[in-house]
């Protein structure tokens, strides 16, 4: 019991030591944080331990966390997906009218907060790729793993930093003589470097095909493999988008589409591949045991965000995912998410937050397929997400559709399978290059430079060398 308070402990400061460096990369190490890392360093149990803290603060950190400024929420205003319920909302009716401040505006603080908690994040994985560098302390199997896992999450980040943002700074280490002053770099570098960490990732990972304890909440081969994947497929390499995601398809031991539609969100379920557990946040000294999207979307929680029209009349009445995970609030009027079914419990987790799972990998290898021209294998799998939703498959309806159509058929049916999951419909719009097409009549102010949020005025008041989106 003391040895695990112990490990705890210094694991502890040894979190808030890098939380303290990131806020600034201009101080001074000091010989405390030094000694503090070493002794994290210098056995399995507390580097482990170091690891999967940052597992937990995916959980803290905004930009993951499902909460109020997270790519959940804030990349769900950006498209046709979510509404505000007020016509003067100041933090997310700037994200909806796509005209974002860089600074000085409750929008721009929750942009901020999207931004530095990322390289919070990547700040932590750094520090542990450092401890583990050419140290004598750990077995090489030790290594593997635990720097398999932050390659990934670091790999994961800066995908949504890319996304969302084009050129960013690409923060590699620790030393703040050099974080302080980095320049933006081009976003195909970021791209190379998502490549280079989760290529890296599927050899030290090789061997780890099973999740540890059954808990679906750290990476293993297959976790890599499914955002393997979406890069490929990201980056229309569609052949290895096909063959990489069909590798996960195929783990049927370990991954089903859930046959109850209910279910998806449910802790360690059979279609998830990797989520963050509400157990790593602490809140009022209590460990919490809901997750936030199912807290924040709750139609009686929140009155700022709502489901728009235009989505919801784009389901068929008998689809299961309207009747299922869309709920109405009758006092206020208004549709909203409802995923998640635990919303406010304590003590009774039953959820966790969903990240990636199988549906994602059918759609993957669906849209990589049709674009090779393999449209009946491509029909095959996007049949299997309209099965599960209980709408007319397409291989009955329309089975000799043409490329483009199910190119399209492909594109609508994320729409509805993601929507509230990690800003899929805005990042979709986005890599398929239809974002002005499609939301140039729905938004009075959309200008193409809206693709890319605003670099925040607060980051490069720190740092001068930060240049700033075109249109901002």
């Amino acid at each position: 019991m003391f040895k695990k308070l112990r490990i705890t402990i210094i694991v502890a400061t040894f979190i808030s030591f890098l939380c303290q460096s990131c806020e600034s990369f201009v101080e001074i190490e000091s010989p405390t944080n030094k000694m503090v890392t070493e002794t994290v360093f210098s056995n399995k149990e507390t580097a482990t331990a170091a690891v999967n803290g940052i597992y937990n603060e995916l959980y803290n950190a905004d930009f993951s966390s499902g909460y109020i400024n997270s790519v959940t929420v804030v990349a769900g205003m950006s498209p046709d997906t979510f509404e505000t319920t007020s016509s003067t909302d100041e933090r997310y009716g700037p994200f909806q009218k796509n005209e974002i401040s860089p600074g000085e505006t409750p929008d721009a603080t929750t942009n901020f907060r999207l931004w530095s908690s990322a390289y919070n994040i990547i700040y932590k994985c750094n520090s542990v790729i450092e401890g583990l560098y050419d140290n004598s302390n750990f077995s090489v199997e030790t290594i593997r793993l635990l720097e398999g896992q932050v390659r990934f999450v670091r790999a994961f980040t800066y995908f949504y930093l890319v996304n969302l943002y084009g050129d960013v700074p690409l923060i590699l280490t620790t030393d703040y003589r050099i974080n302080a002053s980095i320049e933006r770099q081009a976003k195909e570098k970021i791209w190379n470097q998502i490549a280079t960490d989760l290529d890296a990732a599927l050899i030290l990972l090789e061997d780890q095909v099973t999740y540890k304890d059954n808990e679906r909440t750290n990476a293993n081969l297959y976790v890599v493999q499914a955002l393997r994947a979406r890069v490929y497929l990201y980056n229309k390499n569609w052949k290895l988008a096909e063959e990489i995601s069909s590798k996960v398809i195929n783990q049927t031991s370990l991954y089903q589409i859930m046959d109850d539609i209910n279910k998806i969100s449910l802790m360690n379920n059979k279609e998830a591949i990797w989520q963050i557990t509400p157990l790593g946040g602490i809140g009022g000294g209590v460990y919490f045991t809901y997750t936030y999207e199912g807290y924040f979307f709750r139609g009686i929680n929140s009155s700022q965000i709502k489901l728009s029209e235009e989505f919801i009349k784009s389901f068929s009445h008998n689809d299961k995912r309207l009747t299922n995970w869309i709920g109405y609030n009758e006092e206020k009027n208004f549709y909203y998410p409802y995923k998640y079914k635990d919303g406010n419990s304590w003590q009774n987790v039953s959820e966790y937050s969903v990240v990636l799972r199988l549906a994602e990998q059918y759609l993957i290898r669906a849209e990589a397929r049709a674009q090779q021209g393999n449209l009946i294998e491509a029909i095959q799998d996007i049949d299997v997400i309209r099965r599960r939703a209980g709408v007319d498959l397409i291989s009955n309806t329309n089975p000799t559709i043409s490329q483009k159509d199910l190119i399209k058929a492909i594109m609508d049916e994320r729409k509805k399978e993601f929507f509230s999951e990690w800003g899929h419909r805005w990042l979709d719009l986005k890599r398929t290059g239809t974002a002005t097409k499609t939301l140039s009549s729905l938004k009075p102010k959309w200008e193409e430079t809206d693709i890319y949020y605003p670099i925040p005025n607060e980051e490069r008041a720190k740092n001068p060398k930060l240049t700033q989106n075109d249109g901002y």
